[in-house]
């Protein structure tokens, strides 16, 4: 649990101290790579780290993550410029994606299928409040201290989660993946591939539209290597004996279905994560820390869902349970549009409220029930596809949906985008009393149309379980206890 709360607070913990950061280091065009590098590192290393897990055991690499992670919080606190500050976040993110998909797997090892809904919320609420609490941590490190302890702090909690890692995790006996004498072979080739396709498929999406237009060179470049690269993976992964993202991940329905629909929870998160704040600020006129608040109660009812989640699925199952959780999302998405202007906060927060509770009953039962379905030795390359699937659906949702926003405002205005508009609703001074209000409503338009997509990548997500996903997952022997 500390471990996970390391990263996720690195995700977060520098969104407040950009403007510190920029004074001291200059970088002002590139500081979105910090997000950005951080972000594409953790998500491109998921499935490479899956197969080592499986290959070489969890904890190898779990250590190794947690020293990663210590070593780029230690080298990005001593960054002398911007461009040396984005390496050291890549470094940390290499680190990052080792803590994330080994966490999850390891939880699936050590607690049985009844108490794994357990241990899964408990690790959904460190990320959660690891999560909020991160852009306020950064504020009053950056504001009272120094940006660089935004990295220090890292260095006494891993040391403390990489002592109690070493001492006191114990790994249930594994069955040996191979005949005694056999020589491990390492993929390598697969796994440089899969970096190469993943770096230029996120950098397009991550930067398209925002450091340079989509219809540009730049973006067509590097989505046309990525289609290239994609290619070249298929067929290294083809031909290597022990490919880093295994056919059976695709062959398999419940595992290609769990990473589709997992794909668009991604997808459809992008809306009240990115977008709501933007909206609470903009149109109901709050704060900051209030416009966090309107979003944060997300956070407390989808592990509580998650946590009682089991008491659902051992009756009915995990498809239909996660049916039911994306059919109730679906219809908590297409409410928003419908909230009155400039409306009162409680109604977006209890749309969040409700919406955590239902993504609880969708997100967990599909991760427990497809990690479920398979043995020791193929559960860490499951459980890094299916977050591997999360992370590109958040870069996808991320990239359409700001193009989406920035349509809608320039057709109601004839020009601008979100953050422009955003920065111009935090001086009312500058505007006049019909300006503002005409801004306001364009941002209310723009975010009511994000969540209308969002409701899309929902129904997407639930033709994907009815359509695919099996009815009852085929779960193992060893891991069967839920009436599955």
């Amino acid at each position: 649990m500390l471990g996970m709360g390391l990263a996720a607070i690195d995700g977060t913990i520098v969104s407040t101290a950009v403007p510190q950061i920029v004074g001291d280091l200059g970088g002002l065009s590139v500081f979105s790579w910090l997000f950005s590098g951080y972000l594409l590192a953790v998500t491109v290393t998921l499935p490479v780290y899956g197969k080592l897990s499986d290959t070489f055991g969890r904890k190898p690499v779990l250590v190794t993550g947690v020293v990663l992670f210590l070593i780029g919080s230690l080298l990005c606190a001593g960054a002398w410029n911007m461009a040396s500050l984005i390496a050291f976040r890549i470094v940390q993110g290499f680190g990052g994606g080792a803590l994330q998909g080994t966490i999850q797997t390891i939880a699936a090892d050590l607690y049985p299928l009844k108490e794994r809904p357990k241990i899964q919320a408990k690790l959904s609420s460190v990320w959660a409040a690891s999560s909020v609490a991160g852009p306020a941590a950064g504020g009053l490190l950056a504001g009272y201290a120094d940006w660089r302890w935004i990295f220090l702090i890292n260095l006494p909690v891993g040391l403390v989660a990489l002592w109690m890692i070493v001492r006191h995790l114990r790994e249930p006996e594994r069955p040996a993946p191979r005949a005694p004498g056999t020589r491990v072979r390492i993929d390598w080739a697969g796994a440089l591939a899969i970096f190469a396709t993943g770096a230029l498929l996120l950098t397009a999406l991550v930067q398209g539209g925002v450091a340079w237009p989509w219809l540009s060179a730049p973006s067509l470049g590097l989505l046309a290597g990525a289609a290239v690269l994609g290619a070249v993976t298929v067929f290294v992964e083809r031909r290597a004996a022990e490919p880093i993202i295994p056919g059976w991940v695709w062959r398999r329905r419940t595992i290609s279905a769990v990473n589709l629909a997992l794909g668009a929870l991604g997808l459809l998160m992008v809306a009240p994560t990115v977008f709501l704040p933007t909206y609470a600020q903009s149109v109901l006129g709050l704060g900051p820390i209030a416009a966090g608040f309107v979003l944060s109660v997300m956070t407390l009812s989808w592990p509580i869902s998650a946590a009682f989640s089991n008491r659902v699925y051992g009756r009915i199952g995990f498809r239909l349970t996660a049916v039911i959780g994306i059919s109730l999302a679906l219809l908590l998405l297409l409410a928003f549009p419908f909230l009155p202007f400039p409306g009162e906060p409680w109604q977006p927060a209890l749309i969040m409220l409700l919406l955590g509770a239902a993504l609880g009953l969708f997100q967990l039962p599909l991760i427990v029930g497809v990690q479920s379905t398979v043995p020791y030795e193929e559960r860490g390359t499951t459980t890094a596809s299916v977050l591997f699937c999360r992370q590109v659906g958040q870069s996808v949702g991320a990239a359409v949906f700001g193009a989406v926003a920035n349509g809608v405002l320039a057709a109601r205005l004839g020009g601008g985008d979100l953050d422009t508009l955003a920065r111009a609703l935090d001086d009312p001074g500058s505007l006049t009393a019909g300006a503002m209000d005409g801004l306001r409503h364009a941002v209310d338009a723009a975010v009511d149309h994000v969540f209308v997509g969002a409701a899309g990548a929902a129904a997407l997500a639930l033709v994907v379980l009815l359509t695919l996903a099996p009815r009852r997952f085929p779960v193992l022997k060893e891991a069967a206890g839920a009436d599955d």
